[in-house]
């Protein structure tokens, strides 16, 4: 049986207007050093998002979901974020800022299975 080992995740959010605050939670990104795993899943509910802010572009949305899960997995053309290492990737991600795609604060937990503690996280706090 694998040790189990540490890690921290932060749940993605769209913040349609963020003078308003208020959010719909689209995803889940989670680190863990000991494992090198870096991973990250997101489920927009386009239903959901017309009914709170009809006035989005989806689709410059989508594309910016899509460079997100670029960044994380470090692909080839995702800019020089996407080149840093996992855990430098990680905390730009989840960094605060004042854009339509924020992050939670940063939470930990213990696994021995990264990859199935991030799809749990999905189920609990998105889906």
């Amino acid at each position: 049986m694998p040790a189990t080992s540490s890690y921290d995740y932060a749940i993605i959010r769209i913040v349609p207007c963020v003078e308003r605050g208020e959010c719909i939670n689209i995803g889940v990104i989670l680190f863990c050093r000991t494992r090198r795993f870096l991973g990250a899943l997101l489920h927009l509910d386009q239903q959901r998002l017309n009914v709170l802010a009809p006035q989005l572009d989806l689709l410059a949305l989508q594309q910016q979901l899509e460079h997100f899960l670029a960044v994380c997995d470090g692909k080839e053309g995702s800019g020089p974020i996407g080149q840093l290492p996992q855990s430098e990737r990680f905390h730009w991600l989840v960094s605060p800022r004042s854009t339509i795609i924020q992050s939670s604060p940063v939470h930990s937990g213990t696994s021995d299975d990264p990859e199935a503690a991030l799809q749990d996280l999905l189920k609990k706090f998105v889906l």
